[in-house]
C-alpha cells in the first residue's frame, strides 16, 4: 500500500462547517517542579492542590515533581488555553516557596543519583500503591531520567453528526456507526504517523539537553557549552533516541490497521513475559515489589506511542476493554514538545494547527500501514529529530528520497481549505470574526520557509545568549511564575478549586479504607 498523496485530497462535498459544531479538544500538560537553584524539587505534591490520585485536573505523572495539568473538554481552542491558564494560576499560588515550573520538555538539573528523582506518591490505598509501583517498574526498566521528560498531549474528538454524514455519503458503507467512527480515527492515526515530520519540524522545541540527563546514556550529541549538549540542526531530541524508547515494544507488532487487532496486541503485551524484565526481579532485597510484573508491558499505559486511540474507561475497565466495548471516542496527540516561549507550554497557533492537522489526517486517504512503512516512518522521525533544520534534508517515502520542503509545503497547502472551514465553524459558534486556524497555518508555512524562526532554532539562540539551558529556563520560569501570581482569580474560581481539592482528599481517604492486602490486589496482574 502506498502513502497518501496530497494530489488525491479534495474537500469532501458532504462536509460543511455545521458538521464540526460539537468538536471537542482538551490539553494535558506535564511540567517539572524545580527548586530555586534549578534542581528538581524534592518536596511532596502541594497539599493545597488536593490529592494527585483523585483530582480530575491537577495530578502528577511519573515523578512526585512532575506535575500534570488537565483541562476539561472544551468547545474551542481558545477555551482550552484559557482553562490551562487558569490551572497555572491556581498552581502558582500553591507551590512551595521559591519553586517554579520548569518551562521546557527536557529536564532541569538532575542529581547524579536516580533515586533522587522521587516517584509519585498516591497514599496508602491499593490503587495508590499500585500507581507508585508502576512508576517504580518504569524506573527499573528504563531508568528514572527518561521519565522526567515533559510534553503536551492534545486530545481531539469530532462530533457524532460528522461521522453520520460521512457514513451516509459512502455508497457501500456497512456496519455500525461505532465501527465506522473507529475506522476513521484509525485512519487519522496512521496518517498522523506519516505526517509526523511536519509536527517535529514545526513544533519541536528540544534541540539541547542538560549534561545531567545524559548520565549512563550513549549518545552522539556535541558540546554546545559547559553542561549543555546538542545537535546543530536538531528539532526535538525528546522525540528521538534519548526520549521514550523501548526496543521490546517495537517488536510487539501492535498496529493501527484494525481496532480488534490493536486491542489484542495490547492485551497480549500485558500478558507476555519478557526475559530482560524477568531478570530484573519482581521484588527487591527487602522483599518489596520492584515492578508490577515481568511482562513486555506492566499495564497498557506503558505502551509508548506518538498518538493513542482513546475511549473513556468506566469503573473496572482497562483502556483496551473500553476501546473494545465502545470504540474510539477521541485521539491523543502525544508528539508535542512544551513551547518554552508560552507561559502555559502551548500557543493558540500550535493548538489550531494540531486541530487542522487532525482533521486533514482523518479526511486524507489512509491505506493500511505495512511493517516496512512503519520502519520508514521511524527512519523519517529520527532524521527530523536530529537534522530537521538541515538545508536540503529529505524524507524516505515509498523507497524514494523526497525533499522535505516540497513534501511539507504540499501538505500545508492542502490543509488550507480545512483551516478556512474550521474558521467558519468558529465564527458561526462565537458570532465573532475568526481566522485563528488560517493564521496558524500561515505561521507554520513561515516556519517551513524560514528555519531560523522555528521553535527549536529560536530556543537554541536564546540558550546561547543566556549562557546555558539552565539559566534561560530559570529566567523564563521566574517570569511566568510572577505573571501567574499577579493574575486575579475570580472568587468563585478560587472556591471551585478549593472544593475540588477538598473533595479529592476525601475520595483518597475513602479509598484508603480498603482492607484487601496489597499482595492480593496485585496478584491478578502477575498471572
Amino acid at each position: 500500500m502506498s502513502a497518501p498523496d496530497t494530489a488525491t485530497f479534495q474537500l469532501p462535498q458532504w462536509l460543511n462547517p455545521q458538521l464540526l459544531q460539537g468538536m471537542l479538544r482538551g490539553i494535558e500538560k506535564e511540567s517539572l517542579r524545580m527548586q530555586p537553584d534549578g534542581h528538581l524539587s524534592q518536596q511532596p505534591h502541594p497539599q493545597a492542590l488536593g490529592s494527585a490520585l483523585t483530582h480530575p485536573q491537577i495530578t502528577t505523572d511519573y515523578s512526585e515533581a512532575l506535575m500534570e495539568l488537565i483541562t476539561p473538554p472544551c468547545d474551542s481552542p481558545t477555551a482550552a488555553l484559557e482553562q490551562m491558564t487558569l490551572l497555572h494560576a491556581v498552581v502558582a499560588r500553591s507551590l512551595p516557596e521559591g519553586e517554579r515550573l520548569w518551562p521546557m520538555s527536557m529536564p532541569c538539573m538532575l542529581s547524579m543519583e536516580d533515586e533522587e528523582i522521587p516517584l509519585a506518591q498516591y497514599g496508602s490505598s491499593n490503587l495508590g500503591k499500585f500507581k507508585t509501583l508502576y512508576r517504580r517498574g518504569l524506573g527499573v526498566r528504563y531508568g528514572r531520567r527518561m521519565q522526567t521528560i515533559a510534553g503536551i498531549h492534545y486530545n481531539v474528538s469530532f462530533p457524532e453528526g460528522f461521522f453520520q454524514q460521512w457514513q451516509s455519503s459512502v455508497a457501500d458503507a456497512q456496519g455500525s456507526l461505532q465501527a465506522f467512527t473507529s475506522a476513521r480515527y484509525l485512519g487519522l492515526i496512521r496518517n498522523f504517523q506519516r505526517l509526523l515530520p511536519l509536527v517535529i519540524y514545526l513544533l519541536g522545541a528540544s534541540p539541547v539537553v542538560c549534561g545531567c540527563f545524559l548520565k549512563g546514556r550513549a549518545h552522539d550529541l556535541q558540546p554546545l557549552m559547559p553542561g549543555n549538549w546538542y545537535l546543530p540542526e536538531a528539532t526535538a531530541l525528546r522525540m528521538g533516541k534519548l526520549g521514550y524508547q523501548n526496543s521490546a515494544q517495537r517488536e510487539l507488532g501492535i498496529h493501527y490497521n484494525d481496532l480488534n487487532e490493536y486491542v489484542s496486541g495490547l492485551r497480549a503485551a500485558t500478558a507476555t513475559p519478557f526475559e530482560a524484565f524477568a531478570q530484573l526481579g519482581l521484588e527487591d532485597e527487602q522483599n518489596e515489589p520492584l515492578q508490577i510484573n515481568d511482562h513486555v508491558l506492566q499495564i497498557e499505559n506503558e505502551y509508548y506511542s506518538l498518538i493513542r486511540p482513546k475511549q473513556i474507561a468506566q469503573s473496572g475497565e482497562t483502556p483496551a476493554q473500553a476501546l473494545a466495548n465502545r470504540g474510539i471516542q477521541y485521539v491523543e496527540l502525544r508528539a508535542v514538545d512544551l513551547d518554552p516561549f508560552s507561559p502555559i507550554g502551548i500557543s493558540l497557533e500550535t493548538a489550531c494547527f494540531l486541530e487542522t492537522l487532525a482533521l486533514y489526517a482523518m479526511l486524507l486517504p489512509s491505506p493500511e500501514m505495512s511493517a516496512s512503512e512503519e520502519d520508514e516512518c521511524h527512519l523519517n522521525q529520527n532524521r527530523m529529530v536530529e537534522r530537521g533544520r538541515q538545508s536540503g534534508i529529505t524524507l524516505h517515502i515509498q523507497g524514494d528520497e523526497v525533499s522535505f520542503q516540497d513534501w511539507a509545503g504540499q501538505h500545508l497547502n492542502a490543509m488550507q481549505p480545512l483551516a478556512a472551514l474550521l474558521d467558519q465553524q468558529a465564527q458561526a459558534a462565537s458570532g465573532a470574526t475568526s481566522n485563528c486556524y488560517q493564521h496558524a497555518l500561515s505561521a507554520m508555512q513561515q516556519r517551513l520557509s524560514h528555519s531560523d524562526i522555528t521553535l527549536s532554532a529560536q530556543l537554541l539562540d536564546r540558550i546561547r545568549d543566556a549562557g546555558g539551558m539552565a539559566t534561560l529556563g530559570k529566567q523564563l520560569a521566574e517570569t511566568y511564575q510572577q505573571s501567574f501570581q499577579q493574575q486575579e482569580l475570580p472568587p468563585e474560581r478560587v472556591a471551585q478549586f478549593e472544593a475540588l481539592a477538598k473533595h479529592s482528599l476525601s475520595q483518597q481517604a475513602a479509598l484508603e479504607q480498603d482492607s484487601l492486602p496489597f499482595e492480593a490486589f496485585l496478584a491478578p496482574y502477575r498471572q
